[in-house]
């Protein structure tokens, strides 16, 4: 992923944080093949762990290396946001994000056991602040037992992370302002607060 070095997000915490937020992403492997995938961080932040439908032929690529692509909050950016339109009208579109890539050793398992976990994890986080939270155990043993042989899971084992905070960083600060104004006016909140850091 090209990254501008003004653009760069390098804190560990901060992007594990992202990934943990976002929790969904594109899985590439060999061959390019892309899948998108629920994926939950470890609380080292260095596996990534997720499952792929047992039908889905990826898994049979073996283990090796892959990518994981998550993208966090994005949005158009309108020039007419950008008070210096008015001064010199020297700007143009553009389009603010937040991605963060993991690049690592992919690493399949069958394990009924472990597939277990996994999803039970996965559920656990997703449902964790819900006022009447499910459980795996909620649903009929068979029933489970019987998808879980209908998932193949995977650790991705994280040799690097880097993010990218594309929020408007090369422009100056009233030019900044104007795009978070902006982005807020259009709904954005998202994305706008994130410029608040960057």
């Amino acid at each position: 992923m090209y990254i501008p070095d003004h653009f760069r997000e390098s804190r560990p915490e901060v992007l594990h944080d992202a990934v943990r937020r976002i929790g969904f992403a594109t899985l590439v492997t060999p061959g390019l093949e892309a899948n998108l995938l629920p994926m939950q961080l470890d609380d080292a932040g260095t596996v990534l762990r997720g499952h792929v439908a047992r039908a889905n032929p990826v898994w049979k690529q073996g283990d090796g290396p892959a990518l994981a692509l998550f993208l966090g909050p994005h949005g158009y950016v309108t020039p007419n946001w950008y008070p210096s339109k008015a001064e010199h009208g020297k700007v143009v579109p553009t389009w603010n994000y937040l991605a963060v890539q993991a690049r690592g050793t992919l690493r399949w398992t069958q394990d009924p056991d472990h597939l277990r976990r996994l999803v039970t994890e996965l559920t656990d986080r997703h449902e964790g602040e819900r006022p009447e939270p499910w459980a795996v155990s909620d649903a009929p043993a068979g029933y489970t037992d019987a998808l879980l042989r209908g998932i193949v899971g995977f650790e991705l084992s994280v040799e690097s992370l880097e993010g990218k905070w594309k929020l408007s960083q090369n422009r100056d600060a009233a030019d900044r302002a104007g795009v978070r104004a902006g982005l807020s006016r259009d709904g954005r909140d998202d994305l706008a607060e994130r410029m608040d850091g960057a």
